[in-house]
C-alpha cells in the first residue's frame, strides 16, 4: 500500500527541518535555534554547507531569508556570530525559488526564480540534475513535494522545547500519512536530536488484517 519514496533519479531530494518537540518550526519571541545551538551542532552545520546542495524554497522563505542575510552582513546586526555566518554563507550557494508573485531578477545572489508548477519543476530537476537538493524552510513546498513522492530523505533536528503558547508554523498540518524508515540518528551537544528517514507516502492507515 502507498507510494514509493521518490522515483529513481540522479539528484536526491531531502526535506530538512528544525522543530520543537511539539512540532513547531519557530516560536514568537524566541531567538534563532531556540537559543540552544552548541558547538557540535554548529560544526555539523558547517560541514553540511560543504555538500554542494541546491536549496529549494518558496516566496515567503525567500523574502525572510534574503532580508536576514542582508541584515546579517551589516555591522551591529544583532545576530550572533554563528547566526550571521550561517545567513551570509547562503549568498554563495545556488537557490531555486518557486513563486508566482516575485519578479526576476531576484536580488539575493545565486537565486533562480521558477514561476511554474513547483512539483513538476522539481521532478525535472531530479531527473536531469546531478547536484543534491534540499529544502530551506518553506513548509507548504515541503508538504507538496512529500505528497508527490519526490522526497528521498526526511530529516529533522528536534530541539528540546515545547512552545505550545508561542509556537508558530505547525509543521505537520495537512500532511498525508507517511511511514518512516530510520536511516540515521545522532545527538548534538547532549540535547539536540537528529533523525533521518526514508519516507513512504501511504494511502491511509495500514491494514491491521494484512498478512
Amino acid at each position: 500500500m502507498g507510494e514509493m519514496p521518490a522515483e529513481t533519479s540522479s539528484a536526491d531530494l531531502m526535506v530538512d527541518l528544525i522543530i520543537s518537540l511539539d512540532g513547531y518550526a519557530s516560536a514568537e519571541g524566541w531567538p534563532g535555534w531556540w537559543g540552544l545551538e552548541g558547538p557540535e551542532y554548529l560544526g555539523w552545520l558547517e560541514e553540511e554547507g560543504k555538500k554542494n546542495y541546491a536549496f529549494l524554497m518558496g516566496a515567503n522563505t525567500y523574502r525572510a531569508m534574503s532580508s536576514m542575510s542582508e541584515e546579517a552582513a551589516a555591522e551591529g546586526s544583532g545576530f550572533s556570530k554563528e547566526e550571521g555566518a550561517a545567513l551570509t554563507g547562503l549568498d554563495a550557494v545556488p537557490k531555486v525559488v518557486f513563486s508566482s508573485t516575485l519578479q526576476a531578477p531576484l536580488t539575493w545572489p545565486n537565486s533562480k526564480l521558477v514561476t511554474g508548477n513547483a512539483v513538476e519543476a522539481v521532478r525535472e530537476m531530479k531527473r536531469t540534475g546531478t547536484r543534491p537538493l534540499s529544502t530551506l524552510g518553506s513548509l507548504s513546498l515541503c508538504r507538496s513535494l512529500l505528497t508527490a513522492g519526490l522526497v528521498d530523505r526526511f530529516r529533522l533536528v528536534v530541539f528540546p522545547v515545547i512552545t505550545g503558547r508561542t509556537g508558530r508554523e505547525r509543521i505537520y498540518d495537512d500532511y498525508p500519512d507517511v511511514s518512516l524508515e530510520m536511516v540515521d540518528s545522532r545527538t548534538f551537544d547532549g540535547r539536540l536530536q537528529l533523525l533521518e528517514y526514508i519516507p513512504t507516502v501511504l494511502d491511509g492507515p495500514p491494514d491491521s488484517n494484512a498478512g
